[in-house]
């Protein structure tokens, strides 16, 4: 590897890492405040909201990585004309498909790694992150009963847990049911625990007692008990099995997604769509490079930069983005434009390399010379 290879390398690699840790982390934390709400509204700990939102910095990742690869690579080597660093390498014989080799590699490691996030890594993720959340929403034995508070699961009844001992177990619980107000009940358990029912949720407790006023005479009647099972019923309006989203699915079970089974010819034509989606989107970070590369390695160079050509290759990439939208779009309607979806992918990359890779013409050196100097 020449020289120049590593050093233009090195430049984009240290580029692509930090700018694609700054602006994950400023779009994880601009999307993570909506959820802060909905954890402190569950009174649970900051934990719970830290490990819900970073499940998100994959996909992020995935999204954000086409855009930074080609933010850098305009960066650089438009300093490096500046410096006039790519016009010693050019004059020393190096051809312009020699000077975007830094470039491409690292286009053809992001679209590696581009591939891992979006096949492997956001699904997954992304499938946890919806479990986490449904499980916060839904759940009561491991979110909904805070420790050492009065909670309110439904209209009518309150349960208060001291602590929580291993696998989920409750310590010191007391429970006031007053759902049928002509019925209300206290209970108190030395522990308990909560499980699931056909009726719903149900708390399992033992050693307490249960104290209840008879209606008739209204004497409180107390009743001792070694265990004792109580169902709390839907607490939530959620059914028991969540629905998955196209996201958090594989993209095997995307690709092949059908009519019937329970899903409709539209969803399926959707999730066909999703899965196609994912193999063209890593292809973006090639793409998007080899616009950079076209627009900054033809024409003369400049030691006042160009940002002419800038603006053009981001007016492009803009387009492209809008053609990558609408493509999508269309192939999630119809299955007949799914291959438009992988032309809009591909096309740039084929303008691009074609015209790094052609011979370009040398500009003639222009002297200048002092006024009134003889050219003899």
């Amino acid at each position: 590897m020449l020289g120049i290879t590593r050093y233009i390398l090195r430049q984009l690699a240290i580029g692509t890492l930090l700018v694609s840790i700054v602006l994950a982390l400023v779009v994880w934390l601009t999307q993570s405040l909506q959820f802060l709400q909905f954890v402190i509204n569950k009174g649970l700990a900051i934990s719970a909201w830290l490990k819900l939102t970073l499940l998100l910095l994959p996909w992020f990742l995935s999204v954000i990585l086409p855009a930074t690869l080609f933010l850098v690579t305009l960066f650089v080597y438009n300093k490096l004309t500046v410096d006039r660093e790519l016009v010693v390498a050019q004059a020393a014989g190096i051809s312009r498909l020699g000077l975007a080799r830094p470039a491409l590699l690292s286009a053809a490691a992001a679209v590696a790694v581009g591939y891992i996030l979006t096949l492997v890594v956001v699904p997954n993720a992304f499938q946890s992150f919806r479990t986490l959340q449904w499980t916060i929403r839904n759940d009561v034995s491991q979110f909904m009963l805070r420790e050492g508070a009065f909670n309110s699961l439904t209209k009518g009844l309150t349960v208060y847990v001291k602590a929580r001992g291993r696998d989920g177990e409750l310590l010191g619980v007391l429970i006031h049911d007053a759902r049928a107000p002509e019925s209300a009940l206290t209970i108190m358990a030395e522990r308990g625990a909560v499980g699931r029912s056909e009726a719903g949720s149900r708390v399992l407790l033992f050693n307490g007692s249960r104290q209840s006023l008879v209606p008739q005479t209204g004497e409180l009647s107390v009743l001792y008990f070694d265990s004792y099972a109580l169902d709390f019923g839907t607490l939530q309006s959620v059914p028991e099995n969540r629905y998955e989203s196209n996201r958090e699915r594989s993209t095997a079970e995307l690709l092949t997604a059908a009519e019937g089974e329970g899903l409709s010819a539209r969803v399926a034509v959707r999730m066909r769509a999703e899965g196609h989606q994912r193999l063209v989107e890593p292809l973006n970070s090639l793409g998007f490079t080899c616009v950079a590369l076209a627009f900054l390695l033809t024409g003369a160079f400049s030691r006042r930069g160009q940002t002419g050509r800038i603006v053009m290759a981001i007016f492009a990439i803009i387009l492209l983005q809008s053609a990558a939208l609408g493509a999508a779009n269309i192939a999630g309607k119809a299955t007949l434009f799914t291959p438009l979806m992988y032309v809009v992918a591909l096309l740039p990359i084929a303008v691009g390399l074609y015209i790094i890779a052609r011979p370009g013409r040398r500009s003639p050196v222009r002297r200048t010379l002092p006024l009134g100097a003889s050219t003899a």
